[in-house]
């Protein structure tokens, strides 16, 4: 098999099962750092000559990460493209089943399992309503119907516009400080939120800056998730967590 990811998480839960099939990935394709195959551009902006000239058995693309023309074009190639959709953390368990078995013919892999365990022992320790900004200039927060913020909710942290018609809708930052929220979630992507950029908007809140890799990626990292969101969580703010 030959492999084509254009999904970062993709790329690094093909990499932790059978490496050897990829042979192509786009530059923001970070994990594992020392991977080394051919760089393909952008998850918006991929190479299609590119990608078509390395000749994949398939490539995986994400229907949030990727753009439908892109996908198009390289089906009308003859290339096989396999389209994830990820918005809950049992649609990730299970796409990544049909990305990584059926879509490259690997076994199952026992981190998937692990990671299946880890969530299903994470406990919801928190009891808070929170915005989740994930841009700036302009703001952006997590909206309705987010893998992140199934995540989030699976510790017991709401966020508090879940109920939104869009899915990353745009809100006035005043807006933001006065929804009643009891922490802000930064997470470090695809923003880069910092302890300098980001919580001064905030000053009434106790901010947690969280690891956007295990919030918003579905791979390896979802084994982790759960005690590295909550230890961020936590140290942040203690006094949202849930009595008893």
């Amino acid at each position: 098999m030959r492999v084509v990811s254009l999904v970062p998480s993709l790329t690094e839960a093909v990499a932790a099962t059978g490496r050897e099939l990829l042979v192509g990935a786009t530059d923001w394709c970070e994990r594992p750092a020392d991977l080394d195959v051919a760089r393909v551009r952008g998850t918006k902006n991929p190479d299609l000559a590119a990608v078509a000239a390395l000749r994949p058995d398939v490539v995986l693309a994400n229907e949030e990460e990727n753009r439908a023309p892109d996908l198009a074009a390289l089906r009308s190639e003859g290339i096989e493209v396999l389209v994830t959709r990820i918005r809950t953390l049992p649609e990730a368990l299970t796409e990544l089943e049909r990305a990584l078995v059926t879509g490259c013919g690997l076994a199952r892999p026992a981190w998937l399992d692990d990671a299946a365990d880890a969530w299903r022992q994470a406990d919801r320790v928190f009891d808070a309503d929170a915005v989740v900004p994930i841009w700036r200039r302009p703001w952006m927060v997590l909206g309705r119907d987010t893998f992140a913020g199934d995540l989030l909710s699976r510790l017991g942290v709401r966020n508090v516009w879940a109920a939104h018609p869009e899915r990353y809708p745009r809100i006035e930052v005043e807006r933001l400080r006065g929804a009643g929220a009891d922490l802000v979630a930064l997470p470090d992507e695809p923003y880069a939120f910092t302890a300098d950029d980001g919580p001064e908007a905030f000053p009434d809140l106790p901010a947690a800056l969280l690891s956007g890799r295990h919030l918003t990626w579905y791979g390896p990292s979802l084994v982790e998730a759960p005690d590295v969101l909550t230890a961020a969580l936590s140290a942040a703010a203690p006094r949202v967590h849930r009595p008893g």
